[in-house]
């Protein structure tokens, strides 16, 4: 945060880092304009499939959304369902979209090195950080996120997995290449500010810690493009505070969940969809009145009495969710603090996952 300084810790520090994450993964769509072209010819006649795991799944939910809503053939199936379950699909498929910050996640690298004696194989397109990694080395196109180096949990790599991810999907959705690159990157300084903006907010953090409080239950909810933010905030929070919370896709929420809600429950909504907004804020309203601890993440609009409201401001669709994760995240870090726990950092798990 700004009112931080120099950071006092190194997952403040890239929580902090991601405006500029975002606005150098803009510029760096912009110097890869080739390679989207490329992807955009493969893409035009056949399925399209995106995978990934852990956050690198999470970042591509806005974009398989939009081209789901724009009438494009597009699966979503994490790298190790494909790999032991669906990989039979993939000869079917144009352009195979492979998601991995590190370039080195074992299910992804086991995917991609099956792929090499197959007759008939889609197009890989290769979304990493940097180039010098297994993913990289083996898929036909590579385009890099330019996140830069990361140490805890994935802030910049997912926000800037997120700009090259909507680049790709405008393409493919049958924008020119040139211009949807330039939406990017009017996105992408929009999103930046609005992060600016928020990590300059001094009791935020204070404000997050206010509403989960001591309730034993948390969740995070949000539908379409939403559900990377809420799917990436759940697991930042475990990775980064070993906190039990779950992630849930908000009408999922009311078949047989509901029964969470009341005093004991802290509950994030993600309603930020234009679609779904009035049922978002709605149930939102919904559990503050059965006596949950009700937050809302909105872009404008009121919220209903007793709901703690975050204002993200105007976002293109695609892009939201690098904005609407940042409560979760500050939340992570000040828990993480107040428990004595080092910001950011693994006990269990680890950076990268090498072994499945």
């Amino acid at each position: 945060m700004k009112s931080l300084g120099n950071f006092p810790d190194p997952f403040i520090g890239e929580i902090s880092g991601q405006p500029d994450g975002i606005r150098r993964a803009a510029a760096g769509v912009n110097d890869q304009l080739p390679e989207i072209e490329r992807v955009a010819a493969a893409g035009r006649e056949r399925t399209l499939v995106f995978t990934g795991m852990g956050s690198s799944y999470d970042a591509c939910y806005p974009a398989v959304t939009a081209l789901a809503a724009a009438g494009v053939p597009a699966l979503h199936v994490d790298a190790s369902e494909m790999l032991h379950f669906r990989r039979n699909l993939l000869p079917a498929a144009g352009l195979l979209v492979i998601v991995s910050q590190s370039g080195e996640s074992a299910e992804v690298v086991r995917l991609i090195q099956g792929l090499e004696d197959v007759d008939r194989s889609p197009l890989i397109l290769a979304v990493t950080n940097g180039t010098s990694n297994a993913l990289a080395r083996l898929a036909d196109v590579v385009l890099d996120t330019r996140a830069g180096e990361e140490v805890g949990p994935s802030t910049v790599t997912f926000v800037a997995a997120l700009v090259v991810l909507a680049a790709v999907a405008r393409t493919l959705r049958g924008e020119t290449p040139a211009g949807a690159v330039d939406q990017i990157r009017r996105g992408a300084d929009l999103a930046a500010t609005s992060l600016e903006r928020l990590l300059a907010e001094p009791t935020l953090p204070d404000r997050l810690m206010a509403w989960l409080g001591d309730r034993p239950s948390s969740v995070i909810l949000g539908r379409g493009p939403a559900r990377a933010a809420a799917e990436m905030g759940a697991l930042t929070l475990k990775e980064a505070v070993g906190m039990p919370i779950e992630s849930l896709q908000t009408a999922q929420f009311r078949h047989g969940p509901l029964e969470l809600a009341g005093p004991d429950l802290a509950a994030m909504v993600i309603a930020t969809e234009p679609e779904t907004h009035d049922l978002d804020v709605g149930l939102a309203g919904e559990l503050a009145a059965l006596g949950a601890s009700a937050l809302a993440i909105v872009e404008g609009g009121e919220v209903p009495d007793g709901v703690i409201r975050i204002d993200i401001g105007a976002q293109d669709r695609m892009l939201a969710p690098a904005v609407s994760i940042l409560p979760a995240q500050l939340l992570a870090w000040k828990l993480a603090v107040e428990r004595g726990r080092p910001p950011g950092s693994y006990v269990r798990a680890s950076k990268v996952t090498t072994r499945e």
